[in-house]
């Protein structure tokens, strides 16, 4: 009895370290995860519930996410967004749109024994294999492959770091203050993170780019490895089954969960949706979707740049004597104002109604004012948030007079020309 006591303990404890090594091992395999049918997980996109208006109401299980609109890069919606984070495989934008920026996408390239060598999600290269970087492109984006982001990097940067070191330099150059690069595949590291906010900024300056749209926006390609033909399906279980998905990448290691970086356009809106830290993989398309639908359905573009001169040139034709400007030699100001970084903007629908265009400016100047002079401001508030500020400007110059505009105003007097009539006479 003893005996068979500490045979079961013994096997128990192997288990639990098979069940540990192999969990640990399967660190970022998105090759058995991700690619794997989308019926099962996403039975139906039509049962999720997308009719709340509110999203507190969503339970969202993503740790943080984001919805960007492109047009106006104003956050749709947001959760935790600046927070820092692990990104897993969507660190592979930043080493996509680094390739294609920097390298014949057409030439040729062999694999090396470290490439070939790296764990999680893998294209299947081995070590001396042939294959163009577009191809290499295609497995980085489509099933994620680790061994491709090595070679990619090695071709590219000569080797890890100094890659790492090309993608940090771009987020410095992109304004991503809360990003940093140690590899262009994206496994767990202590010093490899980033926001939902930088990613969706990253993610946008990528989409202006047709080669990285054309390959995240691919469902099923072919690739050729020393000539011979292999068959890619994308991971991304959004594209082709959510109307208007047209890529971008999906990501998981132990760190980060689950995470899916998707891009969405319908009508004239394109929009940006990234949600991390999902604890499965249904889950994280669950909540991408409702954050999308969410969008689609409760936003509406508006021209403020359109409603701000409207009411700026009613403004004018109701204050045509506005200004007293002491010691100008004409109280005849001219106005414009500054332009808007995005005249478009993305705006709730139940909120449209109590959009606010205050315009304030100051009646009171002294001369002399000059050209470009800020001498007042326009305010664009919707439900009593701020939206955007404008400058209203002098669009000339009033001098300051001098002893003969003096002069020549003493003359004009009635009193004393009345006096020079009574002289001549």
């Amino acid at each position: 009895m003893r005996k068979a006591i500490i045979k079961i303990c013994i096997f128990s404890l192997i288990f639990v370290f098979l069940f540990n090594f192999c969990y640990s091992f399967a660190d970022d395999i998105e090759i058995n995860s991700d690619t794997t049918s989308t019926e099962n997980e996403i039975t139906n996109i039509s049962t999720i519930e997308t009719s709340t208006d509110n999203l507190s109401n969503f339970n969202l299980n993503a740790r943080s996410c984001i919805v960007l609109d492109r047009l106006s890069k104003k956050i749709l919606y947001g959760k935790n967004e600046y927070n820092k984070v692990k990104m897993a495989s969507t660190t592979k934008i930043m080493t996509a749109i680094i390739v294609i920026e920097k390298y014949d996408l057409n030439k040729t390239v062999g694999i090396s024994k470290k490439a070939a060598g790296i764990r999680g999600s893998r294209l299947g290269l081995k070590n001396n294999d042939k294959i163009t970087i577009r191809d290499l492109l295609y497995g980085l984006m489509l099933c994620s492959g680790n061994d491709a982001a090595v070679a990619l990097a090695e071709n590219v940067g000569g080797n890890i770091q100094n890659f790492s070191d090309l993608m940090n330099e771009k987020a410095k150059e992109l304004g991503l203050c809360n990003t940093h690069f140690e590899s262009p595949h994206g496994l767990d590291s202590n010093e490899h993170y980033t926001t939902a906010y930088d990613l969706a900024l990253l993610t946008n300056y990528a989409l202006n780019n047709s080669t990285f749209i054309n390959i995240v926006g691919t469902k099923k390609y072919t690739i050729t490895i020393n000539g011979n033909p292999k068959n890619l399906i994308n991971t991304n279980e959004l594209l082709g089954t959510l109307n208007g998905v047209y890529g971008v990448k999906t990501g998981f290691t132990n760190g980060a969960n689950r995470c899916l970086v998707t891009a969405c356009k319908r009508g004239n809106m394109d929009i940006i949706c990234i949600v991390l830290g999902c604890d499965t993989k249904k889950l994280r398309g669950q909540d991408s979707i409702k954050l999308i639908e969410y969008s689609f359905k409760n936003f509406e573009y508006i021209n403020i740049e359109e409603l701000i001169n409207k009411k700026f040139e009613n403004w004018k034709k109701m204050n045509k004597n506005y200004f007293e400007i002491e010691k100008g030699i004409t109280s005849n100001l001219q106005l414009r104002i500054s332009e808007l970084d995005t005249p478009i903007i993305p705006l709730k629908k139940d909120e449209i109604s109590s959009l606010n265009i205050d315009i304030f400016i100051n009646k009171n100047l002294a001369a002399p004012v000059f050209k470009n002079t800020t001498i007042g401001s326009i305010n664009i508030s919707c439900n009593n948030k701020y939206i955007a500020h404008l400058n209203v400007l002098a669009n000339n110059d009033i001098n300051k007079k001098k002893f003969y505009n003096y002069l020549l105003e003493f003359f004009k007097r009635d009193e004393v020309r009345s006096f020079f009539l009574l002289l001549e006479k």
